[in-house]
């Protein structure tokens, strides 16, 4: 549907505040045919990624697919921009209600890609894909331009985190169910692995980045195992976690788990992407148009829920009970209630979509 540029693999190096700094990159032409990925710490292992055999194995249940349907429900006919396509559950539920809509899908995964191309294809040039991120949003839509062809950005989603099925393939290395090379990026051929990432991080950055994501008590502990241990594979690292964390202390649920969201979080630079995502959905919507965010963990969601705070108030802060003085002008309208969460019959077909909150925005008319 769309002609993809990717770009070549370089190094990186993290600063001690945990940014990833890019070195200058070149521009490769892509195919759709066969990718191949060299694990560098596994010199025998060459992995062939066929991505017609794992778009088919690319299928998952769209989470809080009707609510995300009554939500761009009311939008007026135009473009909704799915900003985290994945499997395209939710785009080709929008294009199947609704004819007058239309829908650009961006996602930095090529094996999402090619998953969302076969899933899309009988809506015909009413979808199109393009390879990139949410924090590029405007720069999709500016590319995207002709085909576009001057309708109004009226909706966009953004389903944020890792996929199902990204979770179950067991050689992406998102998972502590299965050993596999410690990779964990989105897209495969670019940026530093999860294992190349630990080799260059020091322990004040990775301490601190465990802390953000939950690990309070174990933080110092666990970076240290980590960093010493300098783990290659998921089991590695399950075991670097598993050391430094008492069994009597352990809590419901892996050990690892937050360990492994915050590398997920840190070698995709998802925090970043989220801020400069929400600020360029801002800037492309319509007034009218409808911003829904999905978000699976607490920091996720708070970003949103004070983003879309910030909106609604236009930055005011005056005493509630003197009302604004400042001249402040919001942005956009919030709805009251909070975030939307799945129903007890999703959890019952869907138990992951059980940490799912969304939170939605409408913009105003300035």
């Amino acid at each position: 549907m769309t002609s993809e540029v990717r770009t070549a693999p370089n190094p990186y190096k993290v600063s001690c505040a945990g940014i990833l700094r890019r070195s200058p990159t070149i521009q490769l032409p892509a195919t759709s045919s066969t990718r191949w990925h060299l694990f560098p710490h596994f010199p025998q292992s060459v992995v062939q990624v066929d991505e017609q055999r794992m778009s088919r194995a690319f299928h998952h249940i769209p989470v809080l697919k009707e609510e995300v349907l009554a939500t761009f429900r009311s939008v007026m006919p135009g473009v909704i921009v799915d900003a985290t396509l994945g499997g395209a559950g939710h785009a080709s539920a929008l294009l199947a209600e609704r004819n007058d809509l239309a829908v650009l899908g961006i996602d930095r995964d090529a094996i999402a890609r090619a998953a969302a191309s076969e899933r899309l294809e009988p809506f015909g040039d009413r979808a199109h894909i393009v390879a990139g991120t949410f924090s590029t949003m405007a720069d999709m839509v500016e590319a995207s331009g002709s085909w576009i062809n001057g309708r109004p950005i009226v909706g966009i989603l953004m389903d944020l985190g890792v996929s199902s099925p990204q979770l179950d393939d067991e050689t992406r290395g998102f998972s502590f169910r299965a050993d596999a090379p410690l990779d964990m990026r989105m897209d495969m051929s670019d940026g530093p692995t999860a294992a190349e990432y630990i080799e260059s991080v020091d322990l004040d950055t990775l301490r601190a980045l465990l802390r953000e994501h939950g690990e309070q008590k174990f933080a110092n502990a666990i970076a240290k195992s980590i960093l010493a241990r300098q783990p290659k594979t998921t089991s590695e690292l399950v075991v670097a976690v598993e050391a430094a964390v008492p069994m009597a202390a352990r809590r419901r649920g892996h050990v690892a788990t937050r360990a492994f969201q915050a590398l997920r979080v840190a070698i995709n630079e998802e925090d970043r992407e989220l801020e400069e995502g929400l600020r360029s959905a801002l800037a492309i919507l319509a007034p009218e148009g409808v911003l829904a965010v999905i978000a699976y963990h607490s920091g996720e969601d708070r970003v949103v829920k004070e983003f879309l705070r910030t909106q609604s108030t236009g930055g005011c802060t005056c005493p509630v009970m003197l009302g604004c003085v400042c001249g402040a002008t919001p942005t956009m309208s919030v709805s009251r209630g909070g975030a939307i969460v799945a129903s007890e019959n999703e959890l019952d077909v869907n138990p992951r979509a059980r940490s799912a909150r969304m939170r939605v925005g409408r913009k105003v008319v300035a």
